[in-house]
């Protein structure tokens, strides 16, 4: 599991000298990047657009009416001369697994795609640089609801069982391999997965990230042993997130603490990020809940 240091950061707000200007470098100019910038720009007397980066060159060429080139980073090697203070990623998952040591060493880095962690490899190496360095690993709370209360769960032993169960209309799922193409044949409701969230990860790196960041902050069950379930039901015009906890069994009683929330968050078909998902993302991002 992620060292205790990273997952005392997990969820919680930003800390630093908020009466200096904040240095924001955003890596991924999707829907979500778009929304970021945007409030970063509206944000002038505490923030800075230190850069902005994406993937596909091609869509910041198209966005030059509406984002000033001196903001765009065309090469993401080259991030460090732009000294941003916090590097934002929602790009994917490859980002962190190739940038994220260095972001580290340069800014403090919010881990957009958390599903990334599900790699051994790329945990280690972010353990390893963030015990040894002067800036923060954070993980936004994005869709997932009561992720405090599950790692303290967590750090008291007291976290038994966690399943999260994501429904979405098909359209809203972006998905490979053998999902992609159960997913392509749904016309009303069909669970395309049940099982542990490690395995669901590489099947599904834009969907589950709300699942990625329970299995941290479940930090005593991690990745191999929260449970994910997607379901794809077409009548669907929202994201559906369900948390279903398991805690410690009464002696005297025999009954188990159990805890069960839905999050009803209203989306665009097609759209993989609800609405209500880009204000708790901001809101982890200027450290405010």
């Amino acid at each position: 599991t992620l060292h205790s240091r990273i997952l005392m950061r997990l969820l919680v707000e930003l800390q630093g000298n908020m009466s200096e200007k904040r240095r924001i470098g955003i890596v991924g100019y999707g829907s979500l990047g778009r929304y970021l910038v945007d409030e970063v720009l509206k944000r002038s007397d505490e923030l800075e657009l230190a850069f902005v980066w994406n993937r596909t060159g091609s869509t910041l060429e198209s966005e030059a009416a509406h984002l000033d080139r001196r903001f765009v980073l065309k090469d993401l090697k080259e991030f460090a001369a732009r000294r941003a203070d916090l590097i934002v990623e929602v790009a994917h998952p490859s980002v962190t697994s190739d940038y994220g040591e260095a972001f580290l060493r340069s800014a403090d880095f919010m881990v957009g795609s958390p599903i990334a962690f599900a790699d051994h490899s790329t945990e280690r190496k972010l353990r390893e640089v963030s015990e040894g360095g002067d800036h923060g690993l954070y993980v936004p709370s994005g869709a997932l609801w009561g992720g405090e209360d599950i790692r303290r769960m967590a750090d008291r032993g007291t976290l038994k069982g966690l399943k999260i169960t994501m429904k979405k209309h098909p359209h809203s799922f972006h998905l490979e391999g053998e999902l992609a193409v159960k997913n392509s044949a749904v016309t009303d409701t069909t669970v395309l997965y049940n099982g542990p969230v490690r395995a669901l990860c590489p099947l599904a790196p834009r969907n589950v990230n709300t699942m990625a960041a329970a299995a941290i902050a479940a930090h005593n069950l991690g990745f191999d042993k929260v449970q994910g379930q997607l379901v794809a039901d077409s009548s669907l015009t929202s994201h559906i997130i369900d948390i279903q906890v398991e805690g410690p069994v009464n002696e005297a009683s025999q009954e188990q603490f159990t805890v069960h929330t839905v999050r009803y968050n209203p989306a665009v078909t097609g759209r993989v990020t609800g609405s209500a998902t880009y204000s708790s993302f901001l809101s982890s991002m200027l450290g405010q809940y």
